[in-house]
């Protein structure tokens, strides 16, 4: 097949793609929300979950990603819709990404309506930070919670790198622009540069934990230690306000929402932004054709080396 032929093709099959993604994610979007009952009256509590490891994108796990848009857009249809009175956001998360933890975590502190969370499984690192500016927090007896630490992970592979005859070296302009790469071990001045910056990463979870929940600085910081708690020991510690199951939560948030009596309830489905996720989609496909195409071309040119110069080497991210 020729050149240019390929080149249409590609282009016609991306469109296509791109097109059926279109129809999938207005399904999506428009299926997010499931009703149980009807509630004319305002007398219904939203659940909306928090499930999976928190960050901005695709992970390398199977398991699902929460982003701060997924769980704004959901609280927002909530605060929309005047027939909800009050949110609980079903929490089994072990954490996740700093930023995007503190981001969800402000979504929930400014909420215009109350919010209990409700921990099951495990409400941790990030999760916790973030369910900690809810209004309640109900945890499950046998739940696990806090974690209140910072960790950032590094490989070295340079002694495995020797054995095995495996020469890597790297031409940078920034004496520590490789640091962590796993070709060489960290030097005592870039260890103590990271361990500065988790250090204070540390201490501003403190701090948010501290306000959230009404504690000192000192005491949070005697109960976290990167420690986990079951949810009956995290209520001891004043982690959590009660421990008990769902029920327990929704009745909570009927209570601060001003239901007396009977209530309703609806699930929001955390998506994302229907503008958002078209634009990874057809970044990813633009991607995926322009690979393509740069194939077809560098399989007619005799410029077959290529020595890539990337600004970003190595992510060193803290994780809460």
């Amino acid at each position: 097949m020729k050149k240019d032929s390929k080149i249409v093709i590609s282009i016609i099959v991306g469109g296509l793609i791109i097109i059926s993604l279109l129809l999938l994610t207005l399904f999506t979007v428009i299926g997010g929300v499931s009703t149980l009952n009807s509630a004319p009256n305002g007398d219904t509590v939203a659940v909306i979950p928090l499930q999976g490891e928190i960050g901005y994108g695709s992970t390398n796990s199977s398991d699902s990603v929460v982003t701060p848009d997924m769980i704004q857009n959901s609280i927002s249809q909530a605060e929309s819709d005047s027939s909800v009175s009050s949110i609980v956001i079903d929490v089994n998360s072990p954490g996740g990404s700093p930023v995007a933890s503190e981001e969800i975590m402000n979504t929930i502190k400014s909420s215009k309506k109350p919010v209990v969370v409700w921990i099951s499984d495990v409400g941790a690192s990030g999760a916790y930070l973030a369910s900690s500016s809810a209004d309640k927090i109900i945890a499950s007896p046998s739940s696990m919670v806090g974690s209140i630490g910072v960790i950032m992970q590094i490989t070295d592979l340079s002694k495995y790198y020797q054995e095995n005859g495996i020469n890597i070296s790297s031409i940078k302009a920034g004496q520590y622009k490789d640091m962590g790469a796993d070709y060489q071990p960290l030097t005592t001045t870039e260890r103590n540069m990271l361990q500065g910056m988790v250090n204070q990463d540390y201490d501003h979870f403190i701090d948010i934990v501290s306000t959230n929940r009404n504690l000192s600085k000192n005491y949070t910081e005697s109960i976290a230690q990167g420690k986990i708690y079951t949810g009956t020991q995290a209520k001891k510690l004043k982690l959590v306000d009660e421990t008990g199951g769902k029920t327990v939560a929704l009745d909570e948030a009927a209570k601060l929402g001003g239901i007396k009596g009977s209530y309703n309830v609806i699930t929001i489905s955390p998506t994302s932004n229907i503008l958002n996720v078209l634009n990874n989609f057809s970044s990813m496909i633009a991607y995926s054709i322009g690979m393509g195409i740069g194939k077809d071309l560098q399989n007619n040119t005799n410029n077959n080396l290529k020595v890539p110069i990337t600004t970003n080497n190595f992510k060193l991210p803290s994780i809460y």
